[in-house]
């Protein structure tokens, strides 16, 4: 059984960190692309960062470069997106994905990161 479980969402006050993680399970981790995804309240989703297997350079949207960074470790079939100097626009239920040559997509069910004084 497929499974990508979110965690490390909440409530941080503007200019905070948070670092997120998907554990991933059901599925060989080292032959997907890994990638973070986030959809703002009214919105649609939108991709925030992204590394291709199994060690691959990783890329981010340009509202996001210089301030978050995705790594992922095979080893414990996990990728990890770490979040710095947040802004009220980054409030967003994040969301993991994973994607493989054959064209097998899964998604997790997300985790919400909310910025606000």
């Amino acid at each position: 059984q497929v499974q990508l479980v979110e965690s490390g969402g909440g409530l941080v006050q503007p200019g905070g960190s948070l670092r997120l993680s998907c554990v991933a399970s059901g599925f060989i981790f080292t032959m997907y692309d890994m990638s973070w995804y986030r959809q703002a309240p009214g919105k649609g989703r939108e991709l925030v960062a992204g590394v291709i297997s199994p060690n691959g350079r990783p890329n981010y949207a340009e509202p996001v470069k210089g301030r978050f960074t995705i790594s992922r470790d095979n080893a414990k079939n996990t990728v990890y997106l770490q979040l710095n100097s947040l802004k009220p626009e980054d409030t967003a239920v994040y969301y993991c994905k994973a994607t493989n040559w054959r064209g097998s997509v899964y998604w997790g069910k997300g985790t919400l990161v909310t910025v606000s004084s």
